[in-house]
């Protein structure tokens, strides 16, 4: 029997890849159902099936009770300092009411709210529009609700910035690297020409811990799952009122506020 080259590399990788114990592999992926890129599931890990956080707007009180918040994720997360705000990376940052909430704002609106600096991020919606127009799915959904962003599939082509209805989204228009104060070894760098923004801390919860905003805010947020009755934020929006960003486009975010 004949065998051209081209199949004969198709049945080596084959044998290669059973011989590393590529079946177990496979098995252990199908029996755990974990994420594509975790292979031994570590005991540690937060598991929920759609993560929100919920942010006490009463609770902030100074201006470095929200600069703790950005410099958390910021340091975490190898986001650059560029004070040029044509290529300003943000995956966390202050707005106004008036911005954050377009349409909802009125002329009895109390000041404590009107000029209170709401501190925005990615809303991880239940049904986001940035991974329907990914071409790539460098944007993509997790099992858990995370909206994700694979760095290396992104092509830079921003259809996710335009259909995000957040501004959550930030393009490098230029290198970001040498704009960064202190690197973080454990958390991989940027390169030009693609898009990034906040991940929920994914690589935290794998660990067991709660995202770095969350932590730094000292109670004003609270995480957790939302499809669990018994969670933390859970009961918390259960008995106080709630508001999201542009509810009415039906995208669902998983980031509430509380008023």
């Amino acid at each position: 029997m004949s065998i051209n080259r081209r199949d004969f590399l198709k049945i080596a990788g084959v044998s290669a890849f059973m011989s590393l114990g590529g079946v177990s592999v496979i098995q252990q992926l199908w029996d755990t159902n974990v994420e594509a890129a975790q292979i031994s599931p570590d005991p540690r890990t937060l598991t929920g099936k759609r993560w929100g956080i919920a942010i006490d707007m009463s609770k902030f009180k100074t201006e470095s009770d929200y600069k703790a918040l950005s410099d958390a994720c910021h340091s975490i997360h190898n986001v650059p300092v560029i004070n040029n705000p044509n290529h300003e990376i943000k995956w966390i940052w202050p707005e106004t009411f008036e911005h954050a909430f377009p349409g909802q704002e009125d002329e009895y609106l109390t000041d404590s709210v009107k000029h209170l600096p709401f501190p925005l991020l990615c809303n991880h919606c239940e049904n986001p529009p940035c991974v329907r127009v990914c071409p790539t799915q460098a944007t993509f959904k997790r099992s858990d609700g995370i909206v994700m962003m694979d760095m290396h599939r992104c092509i830079g082509c921003r259809f996710c910035m335009a259909a995000c209805p957040f501004g959550a989204r930030s393009f490098n228009f230029i290198d970001p690297r040498p704009y960064i104060k202190e690197q973080n070894k454990e958390f991989p760098t940027r390169t030009k020409g693609v898009v990034e923004k906040c991940t929920l801390c994914y690589e935290r919860l794998a660990k067991g811990n709660i995202p770095a905003c969350v932590e730094a805010s000292k109670g004003a947020m609270v995480f957790g799952d939302l499809a669990d009755p018994n969670s933390d934020i859970r009961k918390v929006l259960g008995t106080r009122y709630s508001i999201r960003r542009k509810a009415e486009l039906g995208t669902k975010p998983s980031i509430y506020y509380l008023i």
